[in-house]
């Protein structure tokens, strides 16, 4: 298989970043990556604008880095309480889920933040407070502190004992068949 140096124009998950000179198929570069403009070809002219490019990385890195500080702070400062109804027997009728964290900081605090990002490792079922990492940069986490209350859900009190009522028969006609 042929294969080619390529110089990248942004940001390619799986295959490198910025100004990386990457090595791929030929057929991968030439058909895909040059045309969608996320490609230089590997040329003199063009490996003069790997500086260009170097300096675009670290000006975006250190915007990206300075956007996710920010958020973080927002983000340590929030302090989320949810309310778990709970059976007689202690048992939680549902969980609080990373969607439900999403929505509340979405709805509380105006936090717009994609759940992935919220390192729930399972639904939160037991009362208390916890502290749950945000990953919102490679560089940068954050912890969101989570209060859980309990309801205690009371049994629906049982009906009172009917006086007699004269009970009605329903008659039913039989049909030979």
């Amino acid at each position: 298989m042929a294969f080619t140096q390529i110089i990248l124009k942004e940001n390619m998950p799986g295959l490198g970043a910025e100004a990386d000179i990457v090595k791929v198929r030929a057929g991968y570069a030439r058909n895909f990556l040059i045309p969608q403009g996320k490609a230089y070809e590997m040329t003199p002219n063009n490996v003069k604008r790997i500086s260009q490019l170097k300096a675009a990385r670290t000006e975006r890195e250190r915007r990206e880095l300075n956007e996710a500080e920010e958020f973080a702070r927002k983000i340590n400062k929030a302090k989320l309480e949810f309310t778990l109804e709970v059976g007689e027997t202690g048992k939680a009728f549902g969980s609080v889920t990373s969607k439900d964290l999403e929505d509340r900081l979405r709805a509380d605090y105006g936090i717009a933040l994609e759940r992935h990002r919220i390192q729930l490792e399972r639904p939160i079922k037991e009362s208390g407070s916890q502290e749950i990492p945000v990953r919102l940069h490679p560089g940068v986490t954050a912890t969101l502190r989570v209060e859980i209350k309990i309801n205690v859900k009371e049994p629906p009190p049982e009906p009172a004992p009917a006086a007699s009522e004269p009970k009605t028969r329903r008659r039913t006609r039989l049909s030979a068949t």
